[in-house]
């Protein structure tokens, strides 16, 4: 523990973001680390707990108050250290997670939670900064070969774990670019996907081979996002390799069935986010959807709505209001009666604050227009009695609209890809497979296992990251009879 009372002495310290009006003008990263100074006074406000729950808070378990400490006493390589030996890719993490790991952190009881993503964010940083991230390669080859379909981070955890086990692995990815829905989900604000492209170097580095705009099925027409040009069978990776894992993500989009949905202007939040971040990869997008001077709406209340308000913003838009169905939340969290669990409060995004208007409690009834062409919402209060959501009457209203954004989350992974290989689903209609016992992560087909978005549906970076290390494991388990990774 570097100083015992540090977190009697010291505050919680944000990262700060640069000014609304000079991020709005582009796509870059606006989040700063902490410096050096900074992030030693944040971990010394670590209580070196003695059950410390940030860890089990954290889906992967990170061991945070060591790098806490080593921060503190200026030991940044040994921390980077720690940092990887539980996260394959803390620089996405760190700039994506919603820290769970704060939310269980114990001096959150009745204070301020240690600001540990920002104190990861500039580990990582510091250890690309000082050349300390470089390729682990495996002299030792087992003769094993492993295809890994998808290349989010389940997909590449899971790769880069094999890789260093000695097996031979192959990543297939539908786009152009690898990534997944890391890649084209997420804003460039949020995260630049040069973050991507130096892990992608230093994989390959390790042996690992990527082959990008493949499908892996029976055909490649798979939706507007899809750049697939090449296709490959099931039964073609069968033959050639010893074990496949399904690690791609929930990309089936819920829809909203209202009267009007066949109006123009209505899009799923997905057909619109990749497009911006093809465009700021370079590819040219003849027929872009473009929030520019129009009013906006956006359905949905989570992260992929607030990534539509942050790049309706970026394009221009005249205005941009967000519709989420559920309450709003309060402010603040009774401490005592949900720590070291995930709060539900309210949360204002970095995009929020750029400019929108957000409004709990409303449901969308129907899309009006006319020619064929959304003009506004009817919309509806909403409440909760008996534990149903029912309209509240005579609370009816419209709202301009010339362009909707559905971002009400991820019912399943492309069933496509499922029923081509055959396995088994389960009532959600994600692969069916278990993370517990003799067969963890491996479903119903002899060489098939699958982590991930595909296996539980949607979820965090870090979880996904957490099952393509353990489905790693249990790879290497299967091929080999014991396995030295970790789980």
């Amino acid at each position: 523990m570097g100083k015992p009372t540090g977190f009697m002495e010291f505050e919680r310290l944000a990262e700060a973001n640069l000014p609304v009006a000079e991020r709005l003008k582009n796509y870059k990263e606006f989040v700063l680390h902490l410096s050096d100074d900074q992030a030693k006074t944040q971990g010394a406000r670590c209580m070196d707990c003695g059950i410390p729950f940030c860890t089990s808070g954290c889906p992967i378990n990170n061991i945070i108050p060591d790098w806490n400490d080593l921060v503190y006493r200026g030991d940044w390589q040994n921390a980077l250290d720690v940092l990887h030996s539980t996260n394959n890719f803390p620089e996405f993490t760190g700039r994506l997670c919603p820290a769970p790991c704060e939310a269980a952190c114990t001096l959150n009881i009745n204070n301020d939670a240690v600001g540990i993503k920002s104190i990861e964010h500039a580990i990582i940083d510091k250890g690309w900064e000082n050349g300390w991230v470089v390729p682990q390669v495996n002299a030792k080859k087992t003769g094993k070969k492993i295809a890994v379909v998808g290349s989010g981070p389940a997909g590449l955890a899971a790769a880069q774990q094999l890789a260093r086990a000695g097996h031979a692995v192959t990543v297939f990815e539908k786009n152009s670019r690898i990534g997944g829905l890391m890649r084209y989900g997420i804003p460039d604000f949020k995260m630049e996907k040069s973050h991507i492209d130096r892990r992608v170097t230093q994989m390959e580095a390790e042996g690992v081979t990527f082959k990008t705009s493949v499908f892996i099925g029976t055909d490649s027409d798979i939706g507007v996002n899809n750049m697939a040009t090449t296709t490959i069978t099931p039964e073609q990776l069968d033959k050639e390799f010893d074990a496949v894992i399904l690690a791609g993500g929930a990309e089936t989009p819920r829809d909203l069935p209202v009267p009007g949905r066949e109006l123009t202007g209505i899009y799923p939040a997905m057909d619109f986010l990749p497009q911006q971040n093809r465009v700021n990869a370079g590819d040219a997008l003849p027929e872009q959807i473009r929030a520019t001077g129009k009013h906006v709406v956006v359905i949905g209340g989570g992260d992929t709505g607030s990534d539509c308000v942050g790049t309706s913003n970026r394009h221009g838009a005249a205005s941009v209001t967000q519709f989420e169905v559920m309450p709003r939340p309060p402010e603040q969290e009774n401490k005592s009666l949900v720590w070291p669990n995930w709060p539900m409060k309210l949360r204002t995004s970095s995009s929020h604050e750029e400019g929108a208007n957000r409004d709990w409690s409303v449901s969308t009834k129907a899309f009006l227009g006319s020619n064929g062409k959304l003009e506004k919402l009817l919309c509806a209060r909403v409440e909760f009695k008996e534990g149903k959501m029912v309209e509240v009457p005579g609370s009816e209203f419209e709202v301009k609209a010339d362009l909707v954004f559905l971002a009400m989350g991820f019912v399943n992974p492309v069933q496509k890809v499922l029923d081509a290989f055959g396995v088994e689903k389960d009532g959600r209609n994600n692969v069916k497979a278990t993370t517990e016992g003799a067969n963890a992560y491996h479903t119903n087909l002899a060489k098939v296992f699958t982590a991930g978005d595909m296996r539980r549906g949607q979820s965090l970076i870090v979880w996904a990251i957490r099952e393509g290390r353990q489905c790693a494991r249990a790879v290497d388990e299967f091929l080999m009879g014991s396995s030295v990774l970790p789980r």
